[in-house]
């Protein structure tokens, strides 16, 4: 049975709270735009498609059960001033993942497009038709993404010289950070995709992950995915990395995103640029696995990325218990 962050039907949208795995499955009700801002803040949803496909859906709830299908507002213009606002809100919960942006902006182009005569209903109707499609279209995304990168990393591979120490057209050893899978996904995943589909395809010989502090979606994500699904795979630790690359156990190393700008800049997880820098010298392949959803074409380069600062606790704490000695700067 496949991993499922999110869960919706019309009316019902249920997240899987990702910060108790993965000891615990429980699922949390979104009920409002305040309850989602407040759960994508927190974790219990993350990574960039995730939280996009969240976004829409939580307006899809709050419209159909809040708002009556749109008869609680007196004409289209309330519709869309609400919408618009309701959007914006929610796009402050975590502004380095354009996906929520994107999503946002194209919620937006549809009930501005609806004509100057529509009822407030029509409207609704129109983004909820939208919004309720996110959750296919991303898996769609998603199962392309693993086709495409693995025929990617194969051919990298091979014009390096092919696997390392065993006949060509062995598989792959890939290393990836943090958690881009069915968690962080409406489904498969983006780099994590681009793994499984070599699995599928008998192509990947192991999947290395790292652990991913302060917050260890590596460890407690990625790890928990690869083992449900039965992937070979070793969870090794982010400082670990280099040495891994040195000892010529890794042939290729793929990666998801946040944001992705004009000139190529990448905004991923925090060690994602040091594991860059080790694939470069070690002559790896490096590759970052992300949907168009990620791209933003409007910001030149990534010294505009907006970069989420998070509570110093993730780094001092662990599961409540402090680790750091206090009065240490974080």
């Amino acid at each position: 049975m496949a991993l499922q962050a999110i869960i919706y039907s019309r009316g019902s949208l249920q997240l899987l709270d990702q910060r108790l795995l993965p000891f615990e499955s429980t699922y949390l009700q979104v009920t409002d735009p305040v309850s989602a801002w407040t759960q994508i803040r927190d974790m219990v949803v993350r990574g960039a498609p995730a939280i996009g496909c969240t976004g829409a859906l939580a307006l899809a709830v709050d419209l159909t059960n809040n708002r009556g299908g749109g008869t609680a507002f007196a004409d289209r213009a309330e519709a869309v001033t609400y919408i618009n606002t309701t959007l914006d809100y929610l796009v402050t919960s975590r502004p380095t993942a354009v996906n929520l942006a994107d999503t946002a902006n194209k919620l937006k182009a549809v009930a501005a497009a609806t004509q100057a005569s529509a009822s407030a209903t029509e409207v609704v109707a129109a983004v909820l038709q939208v919004a309720e499609a996110c959750l296919e279209e991303d898996i769609a995304a998603n199962r392309a993404m693993g086709a495409f990168g693995a025929d990617a990393l194969c051919e990298a591979v091979a014009e390096r010289g092919g696997v390392a120490g065993r006949p060509a057209g062995g598989g792959l050893r890939v290393l990836t950070h943090c958690n881009t899978g069915s968690l962080a996904t409406a489904g498969f995943g983006t780099a994590l995709g681009v793994i499984r589909a070599l699995h599928e395809q008998g192509k990947l010989a192991h999947a290395y992950c790292t652990e991913t502090r302060p917050y260890n979606q590596g460890a407690r994500l990625t790890a928990f995915e690869l083992v449900h699904d039965g992937l070979p795979a070793t969870l090794i630790i982010d400082s670990a990395a280099a040495a891994l690359m040195a000892s010529g156990l890794v042939d290729a190393v793929v990666v998801g995103a946040d944001r992705v700008v004009a000139n190529g800049d990448t905004a991923n997880k925090i060690g994602t640029y040091a594991l860059a820098i080790y694939a470069k010298y070690h002559d790896i392949p490096f590759f970052v696995a992300a949907p168009t959803t990620t791209l933003d074409p409007d910001m030149a380069t990534g010294a505009e990325i907006e970069i989420e600062q998070r509570s110093s606790e993730e780094v001092t704490h662990f599961k409540g218990l402090r680790v750091a000695a206090e009065n240490i700067q974080v």
